[in-house]
């Protein structure tokens, strides 16, 4: 399979996919009545003016698009942060990332004057994190798996020190970043 080489693009992939499994995700919590609403209700209530709104098709379309699209830029966030801390333990940076970029995305959706739609209890707030996190974990993971070597070996810190490990530039050859 072909590797993705761009950071932006790596990370609008994963952000896709994670943006996917945290829907499905928020899907099963509906369901279970776990959560009082989804995320793409809670997001479409910043910009429409009732929760009646917020809950047609319309109002959830919105919402899922405004979800996917801060979805993407967060896994861009993500991928950067890869590619300077490498991709060793993806579980906590995973896990990290998505709880504390979803909890940051909630308050932010719930302190607007304009919203809506806030969720008051404590059990939707609660599956919100979680969902969050799930979407941390397959964004990382998404990322790691799609993204090419090349993304994570990290430039050194001068030109006058050998790298400790061997780089993807050694191992295939091509002369290392410092060198150019």
């Amino acid at each position: 399979m072909k590797k993705i080489k761009d950071r932006i693009t790596l990370g609008i992939v994963a952000g896709l996919l994670g943006t996917i499994v945290k829907t499905a995700s928020d899907e099963l919590f509906l369901r279970q009545k776990a959560s009082k609403r989804s995320f793409r209700v809670t997001a479409a209530g910043v910009w429409v003016n009732t929760k009646r709104q917020a809950s047609t098709p319309y109002g959830q379309t919105l919402g899922a698009i405004m979800d996917l699209g801060l979805g993407m830029v967060g896994a861009v966030g993500q991928v950067y942060i890869l590619s300077k801390t490498g991709k060793d333990n993806l579980f906590a940076k995973g896990s990290l990332f998505g709880m504390t970029f979803g909890s940051t995305i909630t308050a932010m959706l719930s302190g607007f004057g304009s919203n809506k739609v806030k969720p008051k209890d404590a059990k939707s707030n609660l599956t919100y994190i979680f969902g969050s996190g799930i979407y941390g974990l397959a964004t990382t993971y998404a990322a790691a798996l799609l993204g090419d070597d090349s993304l994570w070996d990290t430039p050194p810190a001068n030109n006058y020190l050998q790298p400790t490990q061997p780089t993807t530039a050694k191992k295939t050859g091509q002369t290392p970043l410092a060198a150019k």
